[in-house]
């Protein structure tokens, strides 16, 4: 090995760290060539194209179903709302029908009451002899 001046020299661990150095900055620089390689490979690689496409997809197909679920929440909701209006409603007619019921109950005794005065007076009318 030579020193500044171009002269050998006497030291040999200094030459053998040169050499370690030189060898490991080589090294280095294939490894990073390397990876430059394999980055600009691997980005554009048919592969990485292809997982590119079907996250594209998987994250069109995401959109629509989640679209797709609030609707159904939106459908849902409006389902329950008229379910509300249609138990109240319900609920109105069925106290209807009661009173109507009972109405009906009155009249039916009502009726029979009639039907009873009007049998009276048939009979009345029969016993004097109109009829």
């Amino acid at each position: 090995m030579k020193d500044n001046d171009g002269k050998e020299q006497d030291n040999p661990e200094l030459f053998d760290w040169k050499e370690q150095y030189e060898k490991e900055h080589k090294l280095r620089q294939e490894a990073e060539t390397e990876t430059i390689l394999v980055k600009g490979i691997g980005i554009n690689s048919p592969e990485m194209r292809e997982a590119k496409k079907k996250i594209d997809d998987m994250r069109e197909e995401l959109d629509r179903v989640k679209l797709e679920n609030n609707n159904l929440f939106t459908r849902v909701a409006d389902a329950l709302e008229v379910n509300e209006h249609h138990q109240n409603l319900n609920g109105k007619l069925q106290s209807r029908l009661t009173e109507l019921e009972q109405d009906n109950l009155e009249l039916h005794a009502d009726n029979r009451k009639l039907a009873g005065q009007v049998d009276d007076y048939v009979d009345k009318l029969r016993k004097a002899a109109v009829i």
